[in-house]
């Protein structure tokens, strides 16, 4: 994995490949590649590096054709290097595939391979692809059927496009596990696995389902179902409310700051419509549940990865809180591994940025397999994910280039806090604690801006602290979830050591690292546990820890080294906001560290692998 790209039509090839590959790069790649017909053979054009690398290589820029391939590579399969790097080929030099996912068969594969006399030249699971391709070939004179046919001999996942040489006006790609999507253009095709690479060109897309391929040409495309007896799936474009300036840093540095500074009106727009001051309460009509079905729920289960995770865990506190509901937050990626017992009158929440998450998505198939009732909470339309659920609620974040998730887990929160808010007030949660959160809810944007105003002196603490070996971030209750994802946040980006701790938890074994060389970050909110938390603060100064308090509350003067205020709105809302700050920190600290924050090492963006 990680960005494919291709063209079939009337313009030069290469310049619209590179710069569908610029418009990936946000993924996080280690090398890049592409490949285009000549005269009935192949010229490849491959490196480790970036997409700038591959531009500057040879005669890459001027090669001529109407029809290509593209890739960049995030290592699965083989070190970075040129020879693992996509497109990979047949001996032949007739058939190049870009190819994102795992091939789980490729050690069987490539042992068959090389056992009839192929030699191969990469350490990679594609490169297999390539040559059982070109082996159908030999009996059958239609791509199409060559690659449906390679494909049954595939097990894994796979997001692949195919260019023969010999057919220099078709492509044909096919999905399994990993997203593809058709651009649909005047008189031309794109193809690309994300729709950033595409905007520029055309706002018609088709997204390809699991288990289906397709033949593109500049005139058209057709689609079918990939088993063994293909039947025509007949896909009608749609038109995405994107455009090319929704992915340009628009004179911000990178895209996590920019990420970061949209928050507040990502937010507006996540509430915009769904605030309802009558009943006070929120509307989501994404749901497809009325009130007696909502009534009838036991149990809120958020299913998440990463950020995504932490976001679960935000939600399912807003939950017990506000609707009296039990509720938890899993790990998708366990989910389905652990044999879970599903609770039919539970109501699943599959949580994903991108909505393309395999980890998530595959805990969905489980959870409908055994008759569960699942939602999506996705930032893509059309992504994997919405279309496998059907129903749930749509972030509204906007797009969001940078690795490491900003303003989509904000939005996250914020969707989490009115489905709470929607399901306490079918039960027993007051009018007027329900108008409490709506007003809340309203004025966390404004807060939002009052706290990136404070940038400069989150910045100096940051400077401070850049150089430290690790951190702790504490944080119970509310504040536990914030103090996860403030840890996640500064090891993606700034490659500082960190981890969370509940702050009960501290005195159990963790307070043994505490000394002046290791700065806790805690998460203080002004509420019941106040008290504890700055017996906390206490505990870790009495060792000689720095502290770093992010905090709504008014703490005992010099209990912390260094203070963030965070303002307030409602108790419940807290965690959205105090997690702001931490952004903030690990931007700036990574920043002080020289780091890529858009790119960081060995991250992609959207993981559609296992």
């Amino acid at each position: 994995m990680c960005g494919i790209v291709g063209y079939v039509g009337h313009r030069q090839a290469v310049p619209v490949l590179l710069e569908g590959l610029h418009r990936l790069e946000y993924r996080g790649y280690d090398s890049a590649g592409l490949a285009l017909p000549y005269r009935g053979k192949l010229r490849a054009r491959k490196t480790q590096g970036r997409v700038q690398d591959l531009r500057d290589k040879g005669d890459t820029a001027t090669l001529p054709g109407n029809v290509g391939i593209a890739h960049t590579r995030w290592a699965t399969h083989g070190e970075p290097s040129d020879a693992n790097a996509h497109p990979h080929t047949d001996t032949s030099g007739r058939i190049a595939v870009v190819h994102n996912g795992i091939v789980e068969n490729a050690e069987q594969l490539r042992s068959e391979l090389t056992a009839l006399g192929v030699e191969l030249v990469s350490d990679t699971d594609t490169e297999a692809i390539a040559h059982l391709i070109a082996a159908e070939l030999d009996v059958t004179d239609s791509l199409e059927a060559a690659v449906r046919t390679a494909l049954h001999r595939v097990q894994g996942t796979y997001g692949l496009l195919v260019l023969d040489a010999r057919r220099p006006d078709e492509l044909v790609v096919a999905r399994n596990g990993s997203p593809i999507v058709l651009g649909v253009g005047d008189g031309e095709m794109f193809i690309a696995s994300d729709v950033a690479a595409l905007v520029h060109h055309t706002q018609r897309v088709v997204f390809l389902d699991d288990g289906e391929i397709a033949t593109l040409r500049a005139d058209g495309f057709r689609t079918s179902t990939l088993g063994a007896e293909p039947e025509l799936t007949d896909k009608v474009p749609t038109t995405i409310d994107m455009a090319a300036e929704d992915y340009a840093l628009g004179g911000y540095p990178d895209f996590m700051r920019k990420e970061i500074a949209e928050q507040s009106e990502a937010v507006r727009r996540a509430l915009r419509g769904r605030l309802d001051d009558r009943f006070a309460t929120a509307r989501l009509g994404g749901l497809n549940m009325d009130a007696r079905e909502l009534r009838g729920i036991s149990k809120v289960v958020f299913l998440g990865c990463g950020s995504a995770y932490y976001a679960g865990q935000l939600g399912a506190q807003l939950v017990e809180e506000l609707a009296r509901i039990p509720a938890t937050a899993e790990p998708a990626s366990e989910f389905r591994y652990r044999n879970p017992v599903v609770d039919p009158d539970a109501l699943y929440v599959a949580i994903s940025q991108s909505g393309e998450t395999l980890d998530t998505l595959a805990a969905v198939q489980e959870l409908q397999r055994k008759g569960g009732r699942v939602i999506g909470a996705v930032n893509a339309v059309g992504s994997a994910i919405a279309r496998q659920c059907g129903a749930g609620v749509f972030l509204h974040a906007g797009p969001e280039i940078s690795v490491a998730s900003t303003k989509a887990l904000t939005n996250m929160t914020v969707s989490f806090t009115m489905l709470a808010l929607l399901l306490g007030r079918v039960r027993d949660l007051s009018a007027a604690d329900g108008q409490r959160i709506v007003d809340g809810l309203r004025a966390v944007p404004d807060a939002i801006d009052q706290l990136i105003g404070d940038e400069a002196a989150i910045a100096e603490i940051a400077q401070r602290y850049a150089k430290a070996r690790s951190m702790f971030f504490i944080g119970r209750v509310r504040a536990w979830p914030v103090a996860r994802e403030g840890a996640q946040k500064l090891k993606e980006v700034s490659y500082v050591h960190a981890e969370a701790y509940q702050a009960s938890e501290l005195k159990h074994g963790p307070l043994a690292l505490i000394d002046p060389e290791m700065p806790s970050v805690v998460i203080v909110p002004d509420d019941e546990l106040l008290a504890k938390n700055i017996n906390t603060i206490e505990q870790i100064k009495a060792r000689g820890g720095p502290v770093i308090a992010v905090t709504n509350a008014d703490l005992p003067a010099s209990i912390a080294d260094d203070v963030i205020r965070v303002p307030k709105v409602a108790p419940e809302l807290d965690p959205m906001l105090l997690t702001i700050p931490l952004q903030l920190l690990a931007y700036h600290c990574a920043l002080a560290l020289g780091r890529d924050v858009d790119k960081p090492r060995n991250l992609a963006k959207s993981v559609t692998v296992e």
